[in-house]
Formats: C-alpha cells, structure tokens, sequence
C-alpha cells in the first residue's frame, strides 16, 4: 500500500498532556501550534491534510449534535464518495460508526478552510452515508468491524493526492497509527503550563482493540525554544523494537 508522510503534531503541557488549560501561556502556544501546522504564511509541514479523531471532533467541530438521518433513505451506491477531489486543504475526520452530527462541508480552524472527509467503516449505515452525501462531505470506507489505519492512508495518497498529512489527535488515534509504524515523525509544541489532574488525555493512550501498551522510541531532529517559554520539538520514530 502507499501512504503519505505522516507527522504527528500535538500541543502538550510539561505533564504531556493535550487537553487546554485557561492560562495565558496555553493560549500563546495554542496560538503558536496553528501557526506551525496551518498558517499558509507560517506552517513548515506543508501538509494537504489533518486527522482527527470522533471526540477531539466533537468537542471541536460538531459539538455532539445527533446526525439528521433518514432512515428510510434510498440505498446509496457501495464503496467511498469523493465530492472535493482538489481542496487545497482536508479534515479528515476518523469515524468508524457514523456519530458525528455534521452540518457544514468545512472545517475554518487556523484561518484556515479544510473540506471535511469522514472516515467510515462497513458499521456505518446506509442512512448516515446518505447524510453525508445530502451535505456535500467527502467520506472514505476503511474496515469492516474495525478500522484499518493503513488502508486510510493508502486512500487519503491515492484518492485525495495527499502526499504529507498531520494527525492531531487524540491519544488513542495517535498511538494507535504510531504502534502500527504508519508514523514518520512526532512534532511536540511543550508549553510551560500544568494542572496536575491525574485524569485528563495524554499525548499517547493505548487502548483495547485498538492499540496496546508497548514500548517506542524516538530520534530528536530539532529542539527550538519559542514564544512565551514554549519549546518546540521534533523526532523521527525509530523502528519497532524486536519482538
């Protein structure tokens, strides 16, 4: 299969942790992290793309509003639905069962519009891919019961021209595609905040089915200290350790 480069760039605090914290240094480095990733002025990725997962999507985007389904929808044609084959910029959203309650055919995130594509598996019903084609938004089948991450990528490449995508998140999407060796590199903008809750998302979370506890390690390519006691950091992923 191909694929294209695959970076994974996460906002984290000292803790490494990735959800927000209402500090003035979170907003500088959040600030700072769009710049890098998106900002057609700015960014160093030269990504056509970025992933995200169902919840980081709805805490988000859709805000956890119930898909406008019909349920007795007319049988859709089989197999993925391009409707924006040349976007200069993708969201690629990653959901398996078809939750999320889309209204609009872009994501503005950054300054930046990205044309929504949904990533589905063969669970996703025949009523909800007829909601999205009713609202002109692009989706992809990858999986019958689970996920498949390389076929994602193979697809985002050969469909979508997409020869570097980033993943944003969260934990559990970026451990999953980095435990299946899918990553290049792992991009950490570290801001100088913490909270101390032992119960908030992590940069990297296995979870069953889909990913598992196991070691990694990384090579640094660059260290840069930014705005504001932030501190940019990126690594290649080294190859898996043997079994």
């Amino acid at each position: 299969m191909k694929k294209p480069y695959v970076i994974i760039h996460t906002l984290t605090s000292l803790e490494g942790k990735i959800n927000s914290i209402a500090v003035p240094e979170f907003r500088s480095a959040a600030r700072q992290y769009e710049q890098l990733a998106l900002h057609p002025d700015t960014q160093i990725f030269n990504i056509r793309g970025y992933l995200n997962g169902r919840v980081t999507t709805d805490d988000n985007t859709t805000f956890y509003r119930p898909p406008d389904l019909r349920l007795d929808a007319a049988p859709v044609p089989e197999g993925d639905f391009i409707a924006e084959p040349d976007a200069a910029m993708y969201y690629v959203s990653i959901d398996p069962n078809g939750r999320l309650g889309w209204q609009d055919t872009v994501v503005d995130y950054g300054g930046v519009r990205a044309h929504v594509i949904s990533v589905l598996t063969e669970k996703a019903g025949n009523a909800y891919r007829d909601m999205l084609r009713r609202h002109g938004i692009s989706y992809i089948i990858a999986g019958e019961e689970r996920l498949d991450n390389a076929l994602v990528l193979h697809k985002l490449y050969t469909l979508f021209g997409m020869d570097r995508v980033m993943i944003g998140g969260g934990g559990v999407l970026n451990w999953s595609f980095l435990q299946a060796g899918l990553v290049d590199e792992v991009s950490v903008l570290l801001a100088p905040i913490a909270d101390g809750s032992p119960d908030s998302p992590r940069l990297f979370q296995a979870r069953e089915p889909y990913c598992s506890v196991g070691p990694r390690s990384f090579t640094l390519i660059e260290a840069r200290p930014l705005e504001d006691s932030s501190l940019w950091l990126r690594y290649r992923v080294n190859p898996a350790p043997a079994a």
